[in-house]
C-alpha cells in the first residue's frame, strides 16, 4: 500500500516504524517545521522528522507541499488542520487516544491523567473536516496506573497504535466505521498557568496535576521552585524530587535539608 504519513511528537515514532516495517511503501513524510529548541533558540526537527531523514524518506514542513495520491494517509498528532486537498486525496486515517467523543482535541493524554482517570482508549478513526469527529474503525482500552506520567502513558499508547494500524493497513476493507456515540468535549493545549499549584486542592489532585504537566510550580519558603515527582500516601502528599530555579533537580530530602530546620512554608 502506498502511504503518506502525518506526524510531529515522539511517541509517534514507533508507530511509523511498524508501518514502514509492515513493508508499505511511503511516499513522504509530513510534520511540523523546525522549532527554536533551548537557550541558545536552535532550530530543532522534530523527532518525526529526524525518523524519516534516518530512513531516507522524503519529508515535508509544509502542509501546501502536499500533492500526492496515496492509497491511504496515516496522521498521528500531527498538529496541523487538514484540508480539502489532503481529504480529498485518499482515505485518511488518525490514531487518537481517547473514549472519543470524550477529549476531543489537543491533549487528550494529559487532560485524562489530569483529571485523575484510571481508564482510556486508542480509537483508529476516520479524518473528517471537523477536530476528531470521523467514525471509529477500531477503539483498544487501556489501564492507567495512579503514579503513570504523560510519558508512560504515551509509550502505551505508541505500541497499541502500531498494533492497531498494522493490523488495520494489512486489510482496511475487513473494518467498518461506526459513529461515534454521545457529548463531545474538548481538551485545550496546556500552558505554563497550568503548572501553578493552587495547595488548596486535594492531594489527589495535585498528584494528577504534576504527573500529567511533568511539573509543578510553586513557592517553598520564598524560593521558586518546580515540584519534579510526587506521589500520595495515605491521602496525603509526598514530594520526590523538586528543583528550585537556577538549580538542578534534587530529592525532597536534599531540598528539606537545605532550609536548615526551618519550617515549611508551601505557597509562600
Amino acid at each position: 500500500m502506498k502511504i503518506v504519513l502525518m506526524g510531529t511528537n515522539d511517541f509517534v515514532v514507533p508507530m511509523f516504524d511498524s508501518v514502514l516495517n509492515a513493508g508499505h511503501e511511503i511516499l513522504a513524510v509530513f510534520t511540523r517545521a523546525p522549532k527554536p529548541v533551548g537557550r541558545k533558540q536552535i532550530l530543532t526537527p522534530s523527532p518525526v522528522h529526524d525518523w524519516a531523514l534516518a530512513h531516507n524518506l522524503p519529508v515535508y514542513t509544509n502542509i501546501n507541499d502536499y500533492n500526492f495520491s496515496p492509497d491511504m494517509v496515516v496522521v498521528v498528532s500531527y498538529g496541523v488542520i487538514l484540508r480539502d486537498n489532503v481529504l480529498s486525496s485518499a482515505p485518511c486515517v488518525n490514531i487518537h487516544p481517547s473514549y472519543l467523543p470524550q477529549y476531543r482535541g489537543p491533549s487528550p493524554i494529559r487532560t485524562a491523567i489530569y483529571n485523575g482517570d484510571e481508564k482510556s482508549a486508542v480509537c483508529l478513526m476516520q479524518i473528517t473536516s471537523d477536530m476528531d469527529a470521523g467514525d471509529i474503525y477500531m477503539c483498544r482500552e487501556f489501564s492507567i496506573g495512579e503514579n503513570d506520567t504523560n510519558s508512560d502513558v504515551e509509550r502505551t499508547v505508541s505500541k497499541i497504535g502500531a498494533d492497531m494500524l498494522v493490523e488495520y493497513l494489512s486489510n482496511p476493507s475487513a473494518y467498518t466505521p461506526t459513529p461515534q456515540v454521545g457529548t463531545p468535549t474538548y481538551t485545550h493545549k496546556f500552558s505554563g498557568a497550568d503548572e501553578i499549584i493552587d495547595w488548596s486542592r486535594g492531594a489527589r489532585a495535585i498528584h494528577n496535576q504534576i504527573r500529567a504537566l511533568g511539573a509543578g510550580r510553586t513557592k517553598i519558603n520564598g524560593i521558586d521552585v518546580k515540584v519534579l515527582e510526587t506521589c500520595v500516601e495515605n491521602n496525603e502528599l509526598k514530594i520526590l524530587r523538586i528543583q528550585p530555579v537556577g538549580k538542578k533537580p534534587m530529592d525532597w530530602k536534599s531540598f528539606v535539608n537545605g532550609l536548615h530546620g526551618a519550617e515549611i512554608k508551601f505557597g509562600e
